[in-house]
């Protein structure tokens, strides 16, 4: 089919000022259809709004808006069905649809730019796009976090070591750690719904820079389009592009705490931990060696995030420079956005999947939770409670006791009363109630804490907010 356009070098869109076509560098530099075709819906949605509102005011009549509506419905099932053809000599996806929206009605296709420019009908666009973007990672973290939630449940008495720098700390249960992560993705679908309220107002009517002399009413156009309400000033509008910078920015966040997650995951499944095993579905075999079952899908999300924070970097590093109002430059802002949303669409798509899939080995992390002496504050907590030390004494009785048992190559528990007393007389045998992993996680029902009663609260917190 055609494209609506003659067999002349030149963009017929750029009118009169232009004698000759551009050349081919500049043809080839300047030209964004390859990507921004991604946002042909959101242009027609835009363009239908726009004249139906230019109809509404009296400034184009009904007819044209009729011809121009049933225009762009063809146009988009054309998209949609793969029989349009884009034309790079058009350079983008607003001049591609009003070339063959020319083709299909005449005449009647050029009202409908009256009263805009592109510069705010791509603002318009890449905005649409954003939100729905923003709308879809909102349901996606919900449904991680629901996996989490289910994970918590099952496991609030699961005992495993808590870390801090990688090494044992204390013993906290397996649902603590799972809502640990509830937490942060959480925090990540707060940024979302934010960014969602952040730029919820309509760019459309801005025209190039200065708004308009035509009687439009953007109001009407901003409810048309589901934005809350219309931009208020039409040189931000055209040269802002801080939505997609906060769409970069949350992703970014939520991409490192995947990242985190996903290591997390790499190292529990190693035989030297042998805390989790991944299902087939997100594993991978070994070319050379057979019994190799390899994270891959873990690593990727972890990989996933460096993808994400060039993005970010690049397009901030695009806009610092700009002066107002629109510059050129802010044609390289979509491919930065497309790509991180790609990425990270697809990381938190694999990392609820793994979750739900992972294979939880309770004995192995209940034998790891009373490794390295993770009972020895509760050690240090009970001389301060029972024999009324000042904690800092009782951190040093603590680490005598410890320095004992590492002699002894033995746990703190495993240490005799007789042995204990030596160190300080004020220990009695009650000492060994708080010794346990189990003793130790249960003890802990400050507000947030480990204690599974604690974890079930929080959960159904959580319940209730999802």
């Amino acid at each position: 089919m055609t494209d609506g356009t003659d067999t002349k070098s030149s963009n017929q869109m750029w009118g009169g000022r232009f004698a000759s076509g551009p050349a081919a560098i500049m043809e080839e530099i300047n030209a964004s259809i390859g990507f921004d075709k991604k946002l042909f819906a959101q242009d027609i949605r835009g363009s239908i709004a726009h004249a139906s509102m230019l109809a509404h005011q009296g400034i184009i009549s009904t007819e044209d808006k009729d011809k121009i509506v049933h225009g762009l419905n063809t146009i988009l099932s054309e998209i949609e069905s793969g029989n349009f053809e884009f034309s790079r000599r058009l350079e983008d996806i607003h001049m591609n649809i009003e070339a063959r929206l020319a083709t299909l009605i005449g005449p009647a296709a050029g009202r409908l730019h009256t009263a805009r420019s592109r510069n705010d009908q791509v603002a318009l666009d890449f905005r649409l796009w954003v939100k729905e973007e923003l709308q879809k990672c909102e349901q996606a973290l919900t449904d991680l976090i629901a996996a989490f939630l289910e994970r918590a449940e099952e496991h609030a008495e699961t005992v495993m070591p808590g870390f801090t720098h990688l090494q044992t700390a204390q013993p906290v249960t397996f649902g603590h750690h799972c809502m640990a992560y509830v937490e942060m993705f959480g925090r990540d679908r707060s940024r979302v719904r934010h960014a969602i309220e952040h730029m919820d107002e309509s760019p459309i009517g801005a025209a190039a820079l200065a708004g308009t002399g035509f009687p439009i009413d953007r109001h009407m156009t901003a409810k048309a389009l589901g934005f809350r309400e219309p931009t208020r000033n039409s040189i931000d509008t055209v040269s802002d592009r801080d939505f997609a910078l906060e769409f970069l920015s949350i992703a970014a966040i939520s991409g490192m705490h995947l990242s985190r997650l996903a290591e997390e995951i790499v190292i529990w499944s190693t035989p030297q931990f042998g805390f989790v095993r991944l299902s087939d579905a997100f594993s991978t075999g070994s070319s050379i060696m057979p019994q190799k079952k390899n994270p891959d899908a873990a690593e990727l999300v972890r990989a996933k995030t460096g993808r994400i924070n060039g993005s970010l970097v690049a397009l901030l590093t695009i806009m610092k420079g700009l002066p107002l109002a629109y510059s050129k430059d802010m044609q390289e802002d979509k491919e930065q956005v497309f790509d991180a949303a790609e990425s990270l669409e697809l990381a938190i798509a694999a990392m609820t999947g793994m979750v739900r899939d992972l294979t939880i080995n309770t004995a192995r992390m209940k034998a790891a939770a009373g490794s390295g002496y993770s009972t020895a504050t509760d050690l240090a907590d009970w001389l301060v409670r029972e024999a009324g030390l000042p904690f800092r004494d009782a951190h040093h009785v603590t680490g005598r006791a410890v320095a004992l048992a590492e002699s002894k190559s033995c746990d703190l528990a495993q240490l005799s009363l007789e042995e204990l007393q030596a160190i300080n007389p004020a220990i009695t045998d009650k000492i060994f109630d708080v010794l346990t992993v189990e003793a130790s996680v249960a003890s802990r029902k400050s507000f947030g804490g480990t204690a599974p009663s604690e974890v079930r609260k929080q959960i159904a917190f959580w319940r209730a907010r999802n």
